[in-house]
């Protein structure tokens, strides 16, 4: 299965985008340990730009686990080469997780590569916390994809703006994702439409935290003998555990209504004026949810 993964490069301590400049990015390559020493484990050595800033992988199959990665850019035309040690992947990816086994296994306390079983417990937890959180959302939390071919864009400094460009009413949340230029004016266009909850920290918090919680608490689970004891009796024979802490704790779990800003209503709003049709409209203004 073919993994992707876009990067935004970074330099002197802030995202950079080298194609302006006549630089390019160059490589990626991935290590099996935080210091990025030892051998490589797998190489991609070509970086397609999506659109400013952002450039896509295609990354060689690898067993699952966390790799570190080192990306390596030439941030202006006859410079020399950089490297950007900001990469930090927990592959596979691409499953319809918003968060990965090993984030859950860094809250348990649980030691790195995990076990088959434990990938699959884990996998499990995630997809049941993410089922809460569809549940209080009215929505996924995977978008779809949605492509244009040769297509015009209406402005052509705003490419960036789903306004831009002649897509249909979607009903939800669109962005672009990618465009491509043809050569003859026009672009090829790529959508994200819905809610992308891997790119949302609160939602990736909140899943990784419960499921974290849920295997800590399942007789069994992975890391559930991390799970709190409050009292053990005199004789051993009996052991008291506490629960999580209460909300408002340090330490307490994130709640849901922490995430009611990406709740998808379920009536249409009627203050937004019908605007006149492209061209004889100058507005751009951008979807919202």
């Amino acid at each position: 299965m073919t993994t992707v993964y876009d990067h935004q490069p970074i330099y002197a301590g802030a995202f950079y985008d080298p194609e302006p400049a006549g630089g390019e990015v160059s490589r990626l390559d991935l290590y099996g340990t935080a210091d990025r020493g030892g051998p490589v484990v797998a190489a991609a050595t070509t970086a397609t730009r999506l659109r400013p800033g952002t450039y896509r992988f295609e990354l060689p199959d690898v067993p699952p686990g966390r790799y570190w990665g080192v990306v390596t850019f030439t941030p202006s035309d006859g410079a020399q080469p950089v490297k950007d040690t900001s990469v930090r992947l927990d592959l596979p990816m691409g499953l319809g997780l918003v968060t990965s086994p090993e984030a859950v296994a860094d809250l348990l306390g649980v030691p790195l590569p995990l076990t088959a079983e434990q990938r699959d417990a884990l996998e499990t937890a995630i997809r049941a916390a993410q089922s809460t959180v569809v549940g209080y959302l009215n929505r996924p939390l995977v978008p779809r994809t949605v492509t244009l071919s040769a297509v015009t864009p209406r402005w052509a400094d705003e490419l960036d703006n789903p306004e831009t460009w002649p897509l249909p009413e979607q009903g939800d949340l669109v962005e672009v994702s990618a465009y491509r230029p043809r050569g003859d004016g026009t672009y090829d266009v790529t959508f994200l439409v819905g809610l992308h909850g891997a790119a949302q920290e609160e939602v990736v918090t909140y899943v990784t935290a419960h499921a974290a919680e849920s295997e800590r608490q399942r007789p069994g689970g992975v890391g559930s003998a991390g799970r709190r004891v409050s009292s053990v009796s005199a004789e051993g024979q009996s052991i008291s555990y506490e629960s999580a802490p209460a909300a408002g704790q340090a330490g307490a779990l994130p709640a849901l209504d922490s995430l009611k800003r990406h709740r998808r209503l379920l009536y249409q709003p009627l203050s937004r004026p019908p605007r006149p049709p492209w061209p004889y409209s100058n507005y751009r203004g951008r979807t919202r949810y």
